[in-house]
């Protein structure tokens, strides 16, 4: 897994002529102008931005909506649960693709071609069910007679909801931002899709477009390549203990 993000790296410092003529050797010499020059451009950093506010607030808003569907599917008994819980599943098996066509129209007569709101609630709808799975797990777990002696000393069920199992469920609502942060970041067919104007390109959208200008300068695409991946590695590197420890902390009881 490592390999081609190292050959990728390397290769950013070489020039395409290089590429061609020793495509596995080390750049001589090391050409760093494919990434100082990326840095300083402001597309690229447009990118970063857009992908960065987008990214966040699909996270907010899948969790949040998420975690109050999996409170009521956990800890309230009504008729129906169990139904509604497994249609929540079955958008698991709902490839994205498929909704292309539909959600296109659908968006396009709200209005929300060109804004960023048009890639947040789609992906946010479909970051639900993998959300809502891991979450009712984890507030399952959580002893009932806990919540009876929040109730006893005068806590309403959404108190007990803000109050005691929000902070209680740290782990398990790092690991499913971490999820929706990551998948939002990269996503490319939707906002590949909704976007037309450069204005709110995300990072593989912003890959796309540099790959068709600049399709002769291959060690350039290598660059910018290896700086697009960075922020989500990096990320993910330091969540990467919250993101496994969240997904198995209610996979056992005790």
């Amino acid at each position: 897994m490592v390999t081609p993000l190292l050959y990728a790296l390397v290769s950013g410092f070489k020039s395409t002529e290089q590429l061609s003529s020793n495509a596995f050797g080390l750049p001589d010499p090391w050409v760093t102008s494919n990434y100082t020059s990326l840095l300083g451009s402001g597309p690229f950093w447009r990118a970063v931005g857009s992908s960065t506010v987008i990214a966040l607030a699909t996270a907010v808003l899948t969790v949040g909506a998420a975690a109050l569907a999996a409170y009521a599917l956990a800890r309230f008994a009504f008729r129906g649960r169990e139904l509604l819980f497994t249609l929540f599943t079955m958008g698991l098996m709902f490839p994205f693709a498929v909704a292309i066509l539909p959600l296109f129209v659908l968006l396009r007569s709200f209005g929300l071609l060109d804004n960023p709101w048009g890639v947040i609630l789609p992906q946010a709808a479909f970051g639900l069910p993998i959300t809502i799975v891991i979450l009712r797990g984890f507030f399952r777990e959580i002893p009932g007679e806990l919540e009876e002696a929040a109730t006893i000393d005068g806590c309403s069920s959404f108190g007990f909801f803000w109050r005691i199992l929000l902070p209680l469920a740290r782990p398990a609502l790092g690991t499913v931002s971490v999820l929706a942060i990551v998948g939002s970041w990269n996503n490319f067919l939707l906002p590949l899709l909704v976007f037309s104007e450069p204005t709110w390109w995300t990072i593989p959208v912003g890959i796309q477009q540099f790959q068709g200008q600049y399709a002769s300068d291959v060690a350039r695409i290598f660059a910018y390549l290896v700086l697009a991946m960075a922020p989500a590695l990096a990320f993910y590197a330091v969540a990467e203990r919250q993101l496994i420890g969240g997904i198995t902390l209610g996979a056992t009881k005790g």
